[in-house]
């Protein structure tokens, strides 16, 4: 059995620690990128013969060509979120499975939401600054105590941020076309319609995928149909908020936070209004995994060749048919 390692040389030890390529090794032979580039001729000959290929950002779409380089290959697994950029209709018409590894991004964005959502409530930026200058109170503090948290958007992330939410005594609705009532019920979450989430909600959390629908989502009419006061968390997309109203909504006093992960563009433009306001929190697109764990990327994709080969389930398959309602 051959496993392709398409990733290069500069995302590799980023998403494969030492024991998870251990692991690789057990399970068959190798054959690695040993280069920075990601051109499809050289993904050609590392994919000649294999039955399985592991990639991440940067590699190649599997086009024809590139398949025929493997008429065995059996799965291919993401070591990355979206797969839109490496799939075709090619793929698919060969029966190559395919696996993402969205759901351990999607564990890391709920989780890093959760600490935005407590530390903006609860007015630590703010605070910060205004202790670092001589200052002492509790001014903008907001428990998480009967508040209202709405979600938009309840694939993976969505329902894992409705879960963690389960121990604080608030309430949590949520809006997503595609999922029912009683599937946002068994997360903790009271379905309702998109425009209850941002009327009704002292938090509002986006988690949408980035579609032709949710471009601008959140514009001028959204952000004034908000509470006064209202916080912002957007760790999905940057391109599903109008940045220039949210900075004039800002500016205004609308809204208490904007806690922003994604922007469009990333980084924001050196003269975007939204780097000078101090109400809006921004972090360098780091809520999936950052640091060491994006090591739990590499050790998704191992332990989904490894479920294949012993006939178990795998997590994370993605179908033709998810491709026009996912990220």
């Amino acid at each position: 059995m051959k496993i392709a390692m398409l990733l290069d040389q500069v995302v590799y030890p980023q998403v494969i620690n030492p024991k998870t390529a251990e692991r690789f090794a057990a399970l068959g032979e190798l054959a690695f990128n040993r280069t920075r580039e990601n051109d499809p001729e050289n993904a050609r000959r590392i994919l000649e013969g294999a039955d399985f290929a592991v990639t991440s950002w940067g590699c190649p779409a599997f086009t024809g060509q590139l398949l025929d380089a493997a008429p065995g290959l059996k799965m291919v697994v993401h070591a990355a979120g979206s797969v839109k950029s490496i799939v075709t209709d090619e793929l698919y018409d060969r029966s190559v499975r395919v696996v993402s590894a969205a759901r351990v991004l999607s564990t890391g964005v709920s989780e890093t939401t959760l600490g935005l959502t407590i530390a903006a409530a609860k007015n630590l930026f703010a605070l910060n600054a205004e202790t670092h200058a001589g200052g002492w109170s509790h001014t903008g503090v907001t428990e998480m105590y009967d508040i209202t948290i709405g979600i938009v958007g309840f694939g993976l992330a969505g329902r894992h941020y409705a879960e963690l939410l389960r121990p604080f005594d608030v309430e949590v609705i949520a809006s997503d076309p595609l999922v029912s009532a009683e599937a946002m019920a068994a997360c903790g979450a009271r379905k309702v319609t998109q425009e209850e989430v941002f009327t009704k909600s002292d938090i509002v959390s986006l988690h949408a995928p980035e579609l032709p629908s949710t471009y601008h989502l959140v514009d001028r009419d959204t952000l004034a149909s908000m509470r006064d006061g209202a916080i912002l968390i957007n760790t999905a997309r940057g391109s599903l908020i109008d940045e220039a109203a949210l900075a004039e909504a800002l500016e205004a006093g609308k809204l208490k936070y904007a806690c922003l992960d994604v922007t469009d563009p990333e980084p924001p433009a050196a003269d975007s209004p939204l780097r000078r306001l101090p109400n809006c929190i921004l972090t360098p697109h780091l809520a999936g995994q950052a640091g060491n764990g994006l090591q739990r990327l590499g050790d998704h994709c191992y332990t989904q060749i490894r479920n294949y080969i012993e006939g178990a389930p795998l997590q994370g398959e993605i179908t033709r048919d998810m491709l026009a309602t996912i990220a």
